[in-house]
């Protein structure tokens, strides 16, 4: 963990402000006096506004539209703080011509900067480095000045910036020339899909992929852990009860459970389930209908037994008929050892089997980078009898390719950062024999443009969102930048 900060008083603002600070949306924050640089302090959500218009005339109608859906209610007694900050730089303005081009930049309307202009003679443009604390705080509600002081000293760090280093000196460069925004257009779609995120998954991770482009959040604070993936860690503890189950001649809910938890583990891995052919006892334990037919046997307890592929077999066939079965993969998942008979029988009849373990593996993978798992590519690997290592040299390739797209990723934004020590430029590009060069000086494999251009293309794609591009005349005319990390542990 960073070094310590211990704060004694925080900087009350309105709560609008104080949640756009928190989302990244701005980076500055318009106190009613001067704060001298380098100043730290707690980040208080006030509800009380001490501006003559109201909300909807003082602030844009995009930043409203997300912050009332997410600033909770303040109590009478109490308020939640979930920030700090620490004063960079802090300017005047006093003049009319800025403020259109300080609203584009920011929450606030020009009439509503017109307005503090008119009441306060000045506006102070107070730049903060915002940071999360790591557990928030509730402290009684205090309004007697602008700053007000902490019931007990406040230890925080700077382990859970907002921004990257490198973002927030852009945006900093930005807001000081009065830069015009460079995406107006996505901070509106981001405005249009916030309402979305609560119920819709797919709508969060396009609200975050937004997020990092615009440079409202960094990628580290937005890759938590989900805890609604919790259950893939259980998925070979379960196979473990049943063989604890299975060794005290216990009842078979283990065994139910680690079914349970198989068709769960395939459908996240994005095969399509047949509920139709779910039978328990005497009836086929899974069947995937795409991207291809896979017929599945779930054998709970020590030891695989030996009539497991007949079983497959004649349950398959039942349910699906004699061609069908034969066209289809067909795989045993189990946390246990298959008999000699087993494997003999699964080499005989081309039956993959795989251990509880290797396919927490392969759900672990899939749950770590969505989508890295070519269900079509896997099946390759599907081959007769036990497949462990065989899974393995799969998710190891996998994790190569994609390693070697992070390191071209980062080849292309160490280029930006020397760039930007010497000409400043928000979005400096390269072409794909520049990229080439600077990725094989640094790195052993030697790639040639054909290959570098073809992964540009695929990283620059809207779906992936990595890199972007601006089309040339011809192929190696292409020129490409630095949106966003793809971080690899």
């Amino acid at each position: 963990m960073s070094n310590l900060i211990l704060l004694n008083t925080a900087l009350c603002l309105p709560d609008h402000d104080v949640e756009a600070l928190l989302q990244g949306r701005i980076i500055i924050a318009l106190p009613r006096t001067f704060i001298h640089p380098g100043r730290s302090f707690a980040l208080y959500p006030s509800a009380t506004s001490i501006n003559v218009l109201p909300d909807k005339e003082y602030y844009k109608s995009n930043l409203l539209t997300v912050t009332q859906k997410v600033i909770t209610p303040i109590s009478s007694k109490t308020v939640w703080i979930q920030s700090w900050g620490k004063c960079e730089l802090c300017q005047i303005l006093n003049n009319l011509e800025s403020l259109k081009a300080l609203s584009q930049l920011n929450i606030w309307t020009t009439k509503g900067l017109q307005e503090i202009l008119l009441q306060r003679k000045h506006i102070f443009l107070a730049y903060l480095r915002v940071y999360l604390l790591s557990q928030p705080i509730e402290i009684p509600v205090n309004l007697q000045s602008q700053f007000i002081g902490l019931p007990d000293p406040l230890k925080v760090s700077v382990d859970l910036p907002v921004l990257t280093d490198r973002t927030f000196a852009q945006r900093k460069q930005q807001l000081e020339k009065l830069e015009p925004p460079l995406h107006p257009e996505l901070e509106e779609l981001q405005s249009a899909i916030a309402s979305l995120t609560i119920s819709q998954p797919a709508a969060k991770q396009l609200d975050d992929d937004i997020k990092i482009f615009l440079g409202w959040s960094s990628d580290k604070l937005i890759k938590q852990p989900d805890p609604n993936l919790a259950w893939i860690n259980d998925i070979a503890k379960l196979g473990d009860r049943s063989i604890e189950q299975d060794e005290k001649k216990s009842n078979y809910q283990a065994g139910t459970d680690f079914e349970n938890i198989a068709r769960q583990s395939l459908e996240f891995l994005g095969f399509k389930v047949e509920s139709a052919y779910k039978g328990g006892a005497g009836g086929l334990d899974l069947y995937c209908s795409k991207p291809y037919p896979i017929v599945c046997e779930c054998k709970a307890g020590k030891l695989i037994p030996s009539r497991t592929v007949e079983e497959l077999l004649k349950l398959g066939g039942m349910h699906l008929g004699k061609t069908q079965l034969l066209t289809s993969a067909k795989l045993v998942i189990g946390p246990g050892n298959p008999s000699t008979d087993t494997l003999k029988a699964a080499k005989e009849w081309e039956v993959s089997i795989i251990n509880a373990m290797t396919l927490q593996k392969l759900v672990q993978f899939q749950a770590k980078y969505p989508g890295a798992i070519n269900l079509v590519e896997l099946q390759k690997y599907l081959e007769p009898g036990q497949i462990d290592y065989r899974i393995d040299e799969y998710i190891d390739k996998a994790e190569r390719e994609i390693k070697l797209r992070s390191q071209i990723i980062t080849a292309v934004k160490e280029l930006s950062e020397q760039d930007n020590e010497t000409s400043k430029a928000t979005h400096p590009s390269f072409t794909v024999t520049e990229i080439r060069v600077h990725y094989n000086a640094t790195h052993n494999p030697r790639l040639n443009d054909e290959v570098v251009h073809n992964l540009m293309i695929e990283l620059s794609s809207p779906l992936t969102g990595y890199l972007g591009r601006i089309k040339g005349s011809n192929w190696n005319s292409d020129r490409f930048y630095f949106l966003r990390d793809l971080p690899i542990n």
